[in-house]
């Protein structure tokens, strides 16, 4: 997973599928209820699609009927966030903390006892069962 920030533009294109890449990479959004993840109920973790990084646990993991995959809390060090500043508004923008691809926002009207709904693109994320 090391020196996955480092990859060009081609490099991410050829790991990446052109929706993800526009995502990850581009700082887009996937359209609202596409991702399969929203109706995940497995026990599991899920990962970054483009590095493997370990981002949310399953226990963290609620419907808020936004349409997206939402969590209340990212697995200890895997994201980071900065100021997003686009569409005329401030917005918290959530990354990956190893390779840097965006993965969404978290906004602070959670309806658990966090507070926080980490918005997420399914195409960002990759599930991983429990074993």
């Amino acid at each position: 997973m090391t020196g996955t920030r480092d990859k060009t533009d081609d490099q991410w294109q050829e790991v990446l599928t052109p929706t993800q890449y526009q995502v990850m990479r581009c700082h887009g959004t996937e359209m609202a209820g596409t991702s399969p993840l929203n109706k995940e109920k497995r026990a599991g973790m899920y990962r970054c699609a483009a590095c493997g990084t370990p981002l949310f646990s399953s226990e963290t993991k609620f419907d808020s009927g936004t349409g997206w995959p939402s969590f209340d809390a990212p697995v200890e060090g895997g994201v980071e966030t900065s100021v997003d500043r686009s569409h005329f508004m401030a917005r918290t923008e959530v990354h990956c903390r190893n390779c840097g691809g965006h993965l969404g926002h978290v906004f602070p009207d959670g309806p658990t006892p966090t507070g926080q709904r980490y918005c997420m693109n399914g195409v960002a994320l990759k599930f991983e069962e429990k074993k």
